[in-house]
């Protein structure tokens, strides 16, 4: 396994319009930029969990983050990090809901234009979220290829600056903050577990973790009917030919080929939960602990309780990474 550790790390090519890189010092530097802008969100901790659990849980609490989710760490640290010049042009992504809400209600931040390409099958209450934050809508098909070209002539015919969900450097680093506050607030941990889809809070949480506690494992937790990221890790090649089937509507992207390479070189473990068992693990928190997250978030929890042997005795950081739930469409209404 490759370590962050005093300052001599490997670096990750991440795409972007120009090739750069990410370290854990790039994480160091998102955290002081997005500081003005992002809430340092609590971290709870249940008895009646651990119970159950047979381990110390201790959640760092995304969902009360701006915007409902993580992702707003990830975009405000890429619209800040522009120069004005870029700036001026405004910044364009392709999202299904919470990174959308997040670019907006970044780029709003700094009085720049958003916009954003969204698939035709998203979920209405997120769709509603991006359009309340003020970005410009662009729809498209369902499937990352309509979402990727739709984006391309939007930059194309406007001039603004791709912030890509999970692959860009800049959101990467942004995601990373979060475990930062998480081993801050609660450390230590023996492992760490944050829900994989495109690979961008998992890859931001890899390279932190492994710099402030390299012996800590971290733990990506994905829906059987997403599965690609396990495949990948397991075949030792991406697999992007896949037709996702879960409740998990923020895990259905496909894994960033940079996100790939990077969990592969730390190897990095993904647990595969049923949709039932995530939940299962919803009702848990809403129940236990007051807080309503979505499906997408809940996996996190659902994949330390289908696998007691796993964690059991351990220390544990749950990243809940969103919670903007559809109300009208409650999984066990």
């Amino acid at each position: 396994m490759l370590h962050y550790l005093n300052n001599t790390r490997p670096s990750y090519a991440i795409d972007m319009p120009t090739p750069v890189f990410v370290d854990f010092n790039d994480v160091l530097t998102a955290a002081a930029r997005i500081a003005p802008h992002a809430h340092a969100t609590p971290v709870l901790h249940a008895d009646s969990i651990d119970a159950l659990a047979s381990c110390v849980v201790h959640f760092k609490c995304e969902h009360l983050q701006r915007t409902g989710a993580f992702k707003f760490r990830g975009a405000c640290n890429a619209v800040w990090s522009l120069s004005d010049e870029q700036a001026a042009r405004g910044v364009v992504t392709h999202s299904s809901g919470n990174h959308g809400a997040a670019l907006a209600l970044a780029a709003r931040t700094r009085g720049i234009t958003c916009h954003v390409v969204v698939p035709d099958n998203a979920v209405r209450a997120k769709v509603v979220a991006i359009e309340g934050y003020g970005a410009i809508l662009h729809y498209c098909a369902p499937g990352i290829s309509a979402r990727e070209a739709m984006c391309a002539q939007v930059r194309s015919d406007t001039g603004a600056e791709l912030v890509h969900p999970y692959t860009d450097a800049r959101v990467v680093a942004g995601q990373g903050t979060a475990a930062m506050e998480l081993f801050a607030a609660a450390g230590p941990f023996d492992a760490i577990i944050a829900p994989v889809g495109g690979g961008g809070l998992i890859s931001g949480t890899t390279i932190a973790t492994h710099a402030l506690a390299p012996g800590c494992e971290v733990i990506g937790a994905e829906p059987t009917g997403a599965a690609e990221t396990f495949l990948s890790l397991q075949r030792g090649t991406r697999v992007t030919d896949f037709t996702p089937d879960t409740i998990c509507d923020g895990l259905r992207g496909t894994l960033g080929e940079p996100n790939f390479a990077l969990l592969r070189d730390h190897a990095v473990e993904v647990l595969t939960v049923d949709d039932a068992q995530t939940v299962a693990a919803m009702r848990m928190l809403l129940q236990r602990m007051k807080q309503m997250v979505e499906p997408s978030s809940a996996i996190a929890l659902a994949a330390v309780l289908q696998h007691p042997e796993r964690f059991a005795g351990k220390r544990v950081g749950v990243i809940l990474s969103g919670g903007n739930v559809d109300l009208d469409a409650l999984p066990w209404v």
